[in-house]
């Protein structure tokens, strides 16, 4: 641990809680536009819009001289990551925010799940019992069988599926290119991906629909650099429990901004959920392993 890990664990905390609040502001403005613009134009224009911050990411990325098999793993995330942002957006259309983002607790759990399956990870007892955990309070928050589970939820699922396949992506890649490389050829694959997608569905958005993606794309450009700061000023068992404000955010959101109601459920789900993710993130550190389970943030949009 270095010393930025034992000493800065207050900036860690303000700076995850500035993480949450910006992811938070990205998932109110996508409510906010609805479905007048169709999801995956509005995905496609988040990403396009927000190129502008690639700039710095150009040389980097020219430099790398990235192979076939390297360009096939960035081109494979892409698609994968392109899908899930579509339900994203289309889920966001359909169900309130608290469910969308308690939902969204489960992309680390199917990591922890492709982690063992695919990348060699030991899966141990506990985690299998912090998974099975954390499934139970999927289905306390879609309750099958007790109420209806729309196109909204399913999305949500998939979402979740998609984001965890493109994280595996990147952890490989990560050993292989900068970070620098590896965020770039995202934002560029997932642009040209939504862009056949989008060209299908296209309404002429108003200057107004715009500005609000622009919005989003700055909100969630910030949240991952503001994320980076909070990993290097602490360790992520001080930061880890924090994004889970995220869920208080979303409930309080939907209820004072668009009327939705407080389902106790959703709120009691997430919670399980994010007990299961706590706890594999505690495992992890006690046991000193490289970490595979993503914090929330990390699968976002």
């Amino acid at each position: 641990m270095n010393q930025s890990d034992t000493t800065r664990p207050v900036m860690g905390v303000f700076w995850m809680l500035i993480t949450g609040l910006c992811f938070v502001a990205v998932t109110a403005l996508v409510k906010y536009l609805g479905p007048r613009v169709p999801a995956a134009e509005a995905a496609f224009l988040r990403y396009l819009l927000g190129l502008v911050f690639l700039l710095p990411m150009i040389r980097p990325i020219l430099n790398a001289r990235l192979t076939r098999r390297q360009v096939g793993l960035f081109g494979l995330r892409g698609v994968v990551h392109t899908l899930g942002v579509i339900c994203w957006f289309y889920a966001m259309t359909q169900i309130p925010i608290a469910e969308v983002t308690a939902m969204n607790y489960l992309s680390p759990v199917y990591v922890t799940i492709g982690a063992a399956l695919f990348l060699g990870e030991k899966l141990a007892t506990r985690r299998i019992l912090a998974v099975v955990v954390a499934l139970v309070g999927a289905l306390i928050i879609l309750r099958p069988g007790f109420r209806e589970v729309n196109s909204g939820h399913m999305a949500m699922l998939f979402t979740a599926v998609m984001f965890a396949v493109g994280y595996l992506i990147a952890k490989v890649m990560s050993d292989e290119v900068s970070p620098a490389v590896v965020v770039g050829m995202l934002s560029i694959t997932v642009t040209i991906g939504l862009a056949p997608v989008a060209a299908a569905v296209w309404v002429t958005p108003t200057l107004g629909d715009l500005l609000i993606l622009f919005g989003v794309a700055c909100f969630a450009t910030a949240g991952h650099f503001t994320m980076t700061l909070a990993f290097a000023a602490a360790p992520i068992t001080v930061t880890q429990p924090v994004t889970f404000l995220q869920l208080v955010w979303a409930v309080l959101l939907g209820w004072l901004v668009f009327a939705e109601s407080v389902d106790i459920y959703v709120v009691a789900g997430g919670l399980i959920i994010i007990g299961s993710i706590s706890f594999i993130t505690w495992r992890e550190a006690v046991l000193k392993r490289r970490q595979v389970t993503p914090t929330v943030n990390a699968t976002k949009v």
